[in-house]
């Protein structure tokens, strides 16, 4: 059993770094498993097609997010330092992507939402399920924030969504001119979304 969980978590471990790098197009099955050292036959004991593996490294690469955003906004802390922490967090993981491989890798989520959107359903259902949950998850920070008088909006939901969207589009643009610098106006940007009061915005 244990050798068997380890080798697709070695399939699960190489697509995922290939995705983010070439796309999922591009990749082959063989490929992914020259890349992963395991042998061909071992991908279809796992999974019955490319698409149920690339839909088990959203699954597995949104495992690994979800806990750490969960950790971040549930921590102690005021709600918009919560929300500046996980902006944080955010760049430095574009940052060490950038040093491990020498290009901004980008967020997962957006690459394939850009790439795989309109070839298939279950693709595109599964990121609509993790963008909802990235905004639900912003949306309970913003309510907090304004329940306190820290921000003022008149919808938190479409201002999350407007956060989310933010965070996404200030990802892109880094990977596009790979440049982590790209992602440094995030928060200012993000307060002034949120009609953050001064003092907190000079605070924070």
């Amino acid at each position: 059993m244990g050798r068997t969980s380890d080798a697709k978590e070695k399939i699960l471990g190489a697509a995922r770094t290939l995705i983010e790098l070439r796309g999922y197009s591009a990749l082959g099955v063989a490929e992914i498993c020259k890349s992963a050292g395991v042998p061909k036959g071992s991908f279809y004991y796992f999974f019955d097609t490319k698409e149920a593996l690339a839909l088990a490294v959203i699954d597995d690469h949104w495992a690994d997010q979800e806990r750490t955003w969960k950790r971040i906004l549930a921590s102690e802390g005021e709600p918009l330092d919560r929300l500046r922490r996980l902006f944080e967090a955010t760049q430095a993981v574009q940052r060490a992507g950038q040093r491990d491989c020498g290009t901004v890798s980008g967020c997962l989520f957006g690459n394939l939402t850009l790439e795989m959107s309109n070839q298939t359903e279950a693709i595109r259902g599964r990121l609509q399920e993790i963008f909802d949950a990235q905004v639900d998850m912003i949306d309970a920070v913003i309510v907090e924030a304004l329940a306190r008088g820290d921000v003022t909006v008149a919808d938190t939901r479409e201002a999350a969504r407007s956060v989310v969207a933010q965070l996404e589009g200030h990802v892109l643009f880094a990977k596009l001119y790979n440049d982590t610098q790209r992602l440094g106006p995030l928060w200012a940007n993000c307060l002034a979304l949120l009609g953050a009061r001064t003092e907190m915005a000079g605070g924070l």
